[in-house]
């Protein structure tokens, strides 16, 4: 006997025998509908079986948790460059940034989606999405990988430079956490993917990651990625600490974010910790990352430039031989 599942808003009806679950359809069509053999819950009006239709034969099992994050398993693997793999019943789907992906099993099917990733809602709710992607900087478009076998599959995506790949459960951290733009790497399906904006000015201008911050929300895990070493501390309520605004991953919602002056002119221009630094006052959990791209990337781009400007010397290969740059 199919047994199905209807949900309204946050009120959920099952299992119910074929004719209730019709009866309670046609009452009330402008909610959601699961039995087994559907991947994902289904708007009522666009099930035939509650129509009037037959509905097929199958084993009665759960439903996935409609309006919550699939559960997923994910071993972390690797030291200075780490990838996670992630483990997918049938039917769990995991979401991740274009390009991160680095193997998959044949049973992991791939599509990509306008927005956030969030498959449900109408095409303004998706539109709304990619909007706010587009104010982060990201691609308008995120990759979902959706296990369609039987058994087990797996699907790894990989950091994008040295550092560490941090799991967090949101449901442990209130639901919400407030990362850097670039910092997000992968999440279980029916995790919000939005944007955050600082409160003042001055912190959009000068606080290192911009006006604009990337908000994870929902109940499942998130994968975020740090540079170098990582530093999680919690703060207590009016607990201050000053950071090197870049060294900044994420902060629960609770965290206040500010900046503030380094100091004197002369430590401003001579201190090289540039003008301002983080100010993140407590109550709640942050996590500070030693080696931030941006000063990975600068110091990348200065050994570039001073190594063209020594082949552009008079003593040409001499001089770097000199500097013990160059061997033979």
């Amino acid at each position: 006997m199919v047994q199905w599942y209807l949900s309204y808003d946050n009120q959920r009806f099952g299992p119910l025998e074929e004719e209730e679950a019709r009866a309670r359809a046609a009452g009330s069509p402008n909610g959601w509908a699961w039995r087994e053999g559907f991947a994902e819950w289904k708007p009522i009006r666009q099930v035939p079986e509650l129509q009037g239709g037959v509905t097929p034969v199958t084993a009665a099992m759960s439903p996935p948790r409609r309006g919550q994050a699939d559960e997923i398993d994910y071993k972390i693997l690797g030291a200075e460059m780490q990838f996670v793999e992630i483990e997918l019943d049938p039917g769990e789907s995991a979401v991740a940034e274009a390009g991160a992906m680095m193997y998959k099993d044949p049973s992991v099917v791939m599509n990509t989606v306008f927005g956030d990733g969030n498959q449900q809602g109408s095409f303004m709710d998706k539109l709304i999405g990619a909007g706010k992607r587009l104010l982060t900087g990201e691609s308008l478009f995120m990759t979902v990988f959706t296990h369609q076998g039987s058994g087990k599959a797996r699907v790894a995506f990989a950091a994008p430079f040295p550092g560490n790949i941090l799991p967090m459960h949101l449901a442990q951290l209130g639901g919400r956490l407030i990362c850097q733009k670039d910092s997000f790497l992968c999440a279980a399906r029916g995790v919000s993917i939005g944007i955050h904006f600082q409160r003042k000015i001055l912190t959009g201008l000068f606080g290192g990651e911009g006006f604009i911050m990337q908000k994870l929300e929902g109940d499942g895990l998130v994968f975020v990625h740090a540079g170098g070493t990582v530093v999680e501390r919690q703060l207590a309520a009016g607990e201050v600490v000053h950071v090197d605004t870049g060294c900044v991953v994420a902060f629960q919602d609770g965290v206040d974010f500010d900046i503030q002056q380094v100091g004197g002119i002369k430590s401003m221009l001579f201190g090289g910790e540039g003008v301002f630094f983080a100010v993140l006052r407590g109550p709640g959990k942050v996590w500070l990352q030693s080696l931030p791209f941006s000063r990975l990337a600068g110091r990348m781009l200065a050994g570039a430039l001073r190594k063209g400007r020594e082949e552009g010397s008079v003593l040409g290969p001499l001089g770097g031989l000199l500097d013990g740059d160059n061997r033979f």
